[in-house]
C-alpha cells in the first residue's frame, strides 16, 4: 500500500476523499461499500495515512514518521478493530475497542481513526453501541466502516455516515494493469479480467492462482467432451467437480463465458473478441453444432444452477440436471 495514487480505479472516491482533506471537511464516519477484494481496505488505509500525514498532504508524503507508521500498520492513532468470533462483531468488541478507547485523545496525531473491516458482521447490539459513539463523537474521531453489504446496517447508522459505493473498474484498465504489473500474456489477462467483473483484487488473485488454472482446465476439458460422454462418465465428472465446491461459482462462470464465446462466434464469426482465444478451435466446432436457442438455454441453465446451489439444493442433483441440459442442447 502506497497511497491513493497506487489504487487502480475508484477515481471519484479518491477525489472525494482528497477534497475532504484539502477543504477540511472530513466527516466523522464513512461507509466503504463494495464486493470482497474491491479495494475498500486500500482506500481506507490511504485515507487514514493522508489524514495523519505530518506534511499535510492529501496523498501522504510516505516519508514522515506518521506515514511510515501507517505504511507498516503500526500507527498508534490508526486502530483496526479485531474480532475473535469469525462471523460476528460483538457488542463487547465495539465497547472495548471503539467506545472506551475513543475517549482517550490521539497520541501524536490530529485524528484518531478506527477501521472496522467486515462491518456487516456487527450484531444489532454492536450497531446500537456504535451508534451512540457516531451520534456524539469527539472532534478528533473518525470511524471507517468497510462492508460488502451496507444494507445490513441500521437506518440510523446509514443516516449518520457518508456512504461511498465502490463501482466496477473498467475492464480495459484491469487488463492493462495485469499485463504491465504481472507480465502475463494478453489471453490470460482477458480471462482474469472477464472473471473479475470490475474487481481489481479478484483479478490480481486469479492472475496468480494455480487453483484457478486447474479449475479452468477441468471445466474446459469437460465442455469439449460433454456431448460425447456417457451418463456414467458424466457422474465421474460430477464427483471431480464436487472437489471444487468452494470455487464452484468460478467453475460455472468459466462454463458460462465459454458458451458466451460460442454464441458470440456463431453470431459474428469474429475470433478476435473471444475471451477464451486459446480455445478458438473448440469454440468454432461447438458454434457449428449448436443452435442459438440451445446456447441460450445452456447459459440460462448455468445461472439457474448457481441460484440452486446458493439455495442449498443437493449438489449432485444440480450438476446432473445442468449437464443433461448441456448434453441435450
Amino acid at each position: 500500500m502506497a497511497g491513493f495514487s497506487s489504487i487502480i480505479g475508484h477515481e471519484q472516491i479518491k477525489v472525494h476523499l482528497q477534497n475532504a482533506i484539502s477543504m477540511d471537511k472530513v466527516s466523522h464516519a464513512y461507509i466503504f461499500n463494495g464486493p470482497d477484494k474491491s479495494g475498500k481496505m486500500m482506500l481506507a488505509k490511504s485515507f487514514a495515512m493522508a489524514l495523519q500525514c505530518q506534511q499535510n498532504t492529501t496523498e501522504g508524503c510516505m516519508g514522515c514518521r506518521s506515514c511510515k507508521q501507517a505504511l507498516s500498520g503500526n500507527h498508534p492513532d490508526i486502530i483496526y478493530l479485531r474480532h475473535e468470533k469469525p462471523n460476528t462483531i460483538s457488542v463487547d468488541d465495539i465497547r472495548k475497542q471503539v467506545n472506551s478507547d475513543i475517549l482517550v485523545k490521539p497520541y501524536a496525531s490530529p485524528y484518531k481513526i478506527y477501521i472496522v473491516d467486515e462491518a456487516e458482521k456487527m450484531s444489532q447490539q454492536a450497531q446500537n453501541a456504535l451508534l451512540k459513539t457516531i451520534e456524539e463523537p469527539p472532534a478528533y474521531a473518525i470511524i471507517l466502516l468497510l462492508t460488502t453489504n451496507a444494507d445490513s446496517f441500521l437506518p440510523t447508522i446509514l443516516s449518520r455516515c457518508i456512504t461511498l459505493n465502490l463501482k466496477a473498474v473498467a475492464d480495459s484498465t484491469i487488463r492493462a494493469f495485469l499485463m504491465e504489473e504481472y507480465q502475463i500474456p494478453d489471453y490470460k489477462a482477458d480471462v482474469c479480467t472477464a472473471f473479475a467483473q470490475g474487481n481489481v483484487g479478484k483479478a490480481i488473485q486469479l492472475a496468480g492462482s494455480e487453483e484457478f488454472n486447474e479449475i479452468k482446465t477441468s471445466a474446459l476439458q469437460l465442455l469439449r467432451r460433454v456431448k460425447e460422454i456417457e451418463l456414467y462418465e458424466m457422474m465421474e465428472a460430477i464427483k471431480q467437480i464436487s472437489s471444487y465446491k468452494l470455487e464452484i461459482t468460478d467453475y460455472f462462470d468459466i462454463m458460462a463465458i465459454w458458451y458466451r464465446d460460442v454464441l458470440f462466434y456463431k453470431a459474428t464469426s469474429d475470433a478476435n473478441h473471444l475471451i477464451f482465444k486459446d480455445e478458438v478451435y473448440n469454440i468454432k466446432k461447438q458454434a457449428s453444432k449448436s443452435s442459438y436457442e440451445g446456447l441460450e438455454t445452456i447459459i440460462k441453465a448455468l445461472g439457474k444452477a448457481k441460484q440452486r446451489l446458493n439455495a442449498n439444493v443437493n449438489f449432485e442433483l444440480v450438476m446432473e440436471l445442468l449437464l443433461l441440459t448441456i448434453k441435450e442442447n
